[in-house]
């Protein structure tokens, strides 16, 4: 077997992995970027679409061009970059970690490190998943994995589609499928509310007169050989009305239906996985449970956008520096979602350094304030002039601030919306 031995290991390069890896080798220590792939980039490399980059580079740029942008910073760094391998286990030795990969070309390998980055990013929910009833015909397709066909391997999936869930993939494949000559005949949505950003429903749905069903699902796919068609049922208050149901005709069904972060890896190194987030539960440093293990991106939180992705896996990388340099900062408080809220990322705050923070809303509603309380006291009122499930939001809170307030070991810090 293969020995090698770094500093850090870093599982995926995509955004996360190389955004967290040029921060740590700009410092000097050693970086090394597993990646299951052949190239570097992650799922940007079959997002061709533009609308990336505006944060982080100023301008608008396609998935792979922001991939690209990162290669080069990568390449141009002493890091080593194996693709087409597979992380299988993470050993934690306490003073440092055993790494376990395997390729077609180099075989299994050990990577003896001193820290681990999950960056891994996450997986689309699947029919299995979401339990739509009728037989299991060809030409149902996740939309990631339709969005790989038309934009990778040029393929078509179908002729004539139906979208489940109008999360964000789901309605750039809707134009993407219009563009190569589809007909998209409608996009489905369980919520009363859309699922994807709003640019997404105008640009994507409205643009090319695309039917936008809300609070409807699929009740019943059709079809032996190929999808055939759907029954479509309208929710009344929750409860499916079948009277109401209608059919569409169809080739195929896409399914937009969510992501999940992909943490098998993390699961088997024994780290704990948030019931609200299902990815790694963080302290204020992006450590989990398992010290040493950090994680950060698209399999620490699911993101909206490549950018915030980015934005906190270079803090990612800052903290792991200081970790390998033992200036690791501050007492861990508790931090907690309040009302409105579904969830935030990192589960825990440090008093020593400033503190950011990312939630989903419950609720969609325009001009509510974000409330950030700590042990009782509020400390920050903000106002948001628009709030939705599915666009994240994110809340930095000074040290200075947290220290003026006072704190005490049972301290605990709540951030809530009020409507």
């Amino acid at each position: 077997m293969k020995k090698i031995e770094r500093e850090v290991l870093i599982i995926g390069g995509g955004s996360a992995g190389m955004a967290a890896a040029a921060e740590i080798a700009e410092k000097g220590h050693s970086v090394v970027i597993v990646e299951r792939e052949s190239t570097m980039g992650g799922i940007l490399n079959q997002c061709i679409h533009n609308g990336f980059g505006l944060h982080r580079f100023k301008e608008e740029l396609t998935g792979p061009e922001y991939a690209e942008r990162y290669v080069n910073i990568i390449n141009e760094l002493p890091i080593d970059q194996y693709t087409g391998m597979t992380v299988t286990e993470i050993d934690d030795q306490k003073d440092f970690k055993l790494v376990y990969a395997f390729s077609s070309h180099e075989g299994m390998v050990e990577f003896k490190v001193k820290a681990v980055v999950l960056a891994m990013g996450c997986r689309e929910r699947n029919r299995g998943n979401i339990g739509t009833p009728g037989s299991r015909p060809s030409g149902v397709f996740t939309a990631g994995l339709a969005q790989r066909l038309v934009n990778i391997d040029g393929l078509i999936p179908g002729k004539k589609c139906v979208i489940v869930g109008s999360g964000d993939i789901g309605l750039i494949m809707a134009r993407r499928l219009s563009w190569v000559g589809a007909d998209v005949q409608a996009v489905v949505e369980i919520q009363p509310y859309p699922a994807g950003l709003t640019r997404n429903i105008v640009q994507c749905l409205n643009d090319f007169n695309i039917p936008l069903h809300l609070s409807h699902i699929v009740s019943k796919i059709y079809g032996k050989d190929r999808v055939e068609g759907v029954d479509i049922t309208p929710l009344i208050d929750g409860i499916e009305a079948p009277v109401q149901t209608f059919h569409i005709d169809c080739d195929t069904l896409l399914l937009s239906v969510g992501l999940v972060p992909d943490n098998e890896v993390s699961k088997k190194a024994g780290v704990i996985i948030s019931n609200q987030t299902s990815g790694p539960a963080v302290d204020g440093n992006l450590m989990t449970n398992v010290e040493g293990i950090f994680a950060c991106g698209n399999v620490l939180h699911v993101h909206d956008l490549v950018d915030f992705v980015t934005e906190e896996s270079i803090r990612c990388g800052s903290y792991v520096n200081s970790y390998l340099e033992g200036k690791t900062k501050g007492s861990q408080y508790s931090v907690m979602a309040g009302a409105n809220v579904r969830y935030i990322t990192p589960n825990k705050f440090t008093s020593d350094s400033d503190n950011k923070f990312y939630l989903r809303s419950m609720i969609v509603k325009n001009q509510a304030e974000l409330v950030v309380s700590l042990d009782g006291r509020e400390i920050i009122r903000k106002k948001q002039k628009h709030v939705q499930p599915s666009e994240m939001i994110s809340c930095e809170i000074k040290a200075d601030l947290l220290k003026s307030t006072g704190l005490n070991e049972k301290s605990r810090l709540e951030i809530g919306l009020k409507s």
